[in-house]
């Protein structure tokens, strides 16, 4: 199981938690599709909601309590960073968005929420006792984030300044531009010119990618719980991945990762 306890380098994604405007439902839907449970963190943390696989925290949820206002239920990927009012001023430099600037929560560390300058939402997180997912890239937990941007070209450079991220492009065609993000020779993160297929009403934003065992047997649980499949399975070289929504029409995405792709 590949677990962990520290802070993650600065520049890697962290952390997800769901925006869902039914915390309840929610509950119930991942915690059957993923075997996770959950500990309401209390009202000091405003009903947050923290998720475990084995014990081990893999995201979190909060309420979506006007969706008019919040926009759609959906995920969010946290960045870690060392220096978070730095990591912001720099973003605004480079021409994203502070939409809530950095703020300590409690002793477990200090977040705020950006958008880039293709419209897409992201947090930070400058970890204190709270350094992020304690399970990762086995199922029931995240294996991979993924930008979707709207403006490849105006998104990629911004993500490289802030965060000093190297890249490396993967694919450079009208039909398919793909660039990864690394972090000390890590990958870290994809980022994906999605301009030609996201509909109108669908803004730039981050994917977040679950490890299950089994892609399909996990699309029929999603369904026979409420979710909608956006994109059926199909195999690709880095594993058998899918896209779904849930119950309230959060996206989220499913990898199963195979021999040659683990």
């Amino acid at each position: 199981m590949t677990t962990r306890d520290t802070p993650f380098a600065a520049g890697t994604p962290c952390w997800v938690d769901l925006l869902s405007s039914d915390v309840e439902g929610a509950k119930s839907f991942y915690g059957s599709l993923f075997g996770w449970t959950n500990i309401d963190a209390g009202a000091e943390f405003g009903g947050y909601v923290n998720f475990f696989s084995d014990g081990k925290g893999v995201a979190g949820m909060s309420e979506n309590a006007n969706p008019a206002e919040m926009g759609p239920d959906r995920w969010n990927t946290y960045i870690s960073t060392d220096d978070i009012a730095a990591t912001a001023d720099a973003a605004s430099a480079a021409g994203g968005q502070v939409i809530s600037p950095p703020m300590e929560v409690m002793d477990l560390g200090s977040m705020a929420i950006l958008q880039d300058p293709a419209g897409g939402m992201f947090g930070l997180w400058q970890a204190g006792k709270h350094t992020g997912f304690q399970k990762y890239n086995e199922p029931g937990s995240v294996t991979w984030d993924e930008h979707h941007s709207k403006n490849f070209t105006a998104s990629t450079p911004f993500y490289a300044t802030v965060f000093n991220w190297g890249l490396e492009v993967m694919s450079d065609t009208d039909d398919f531009r793909y660039t990864t993000a690394t972090v000390n020779g890590e990958t870290v993160a994809g980022l994906m010119d999605s301009s030609s297929f996201l509909p109108a009403e669908v803004p730039s934003h981050w994917g977040v990618y679950f490890s299950v065992a089994s892609t399909d047997e996990a699309i029929a649980k999603a369904v026979e719980l409420g979710g909608t499949v956006l994109r059926p399975a199909e195999d690709t070289p880095f594993g058998r991945i899918a896209d779904l929504v849930d119950p309230t029409g959060a996206p989220f995405k499913l990898h199963q990762a195979t021999p040659e792709a683990s």
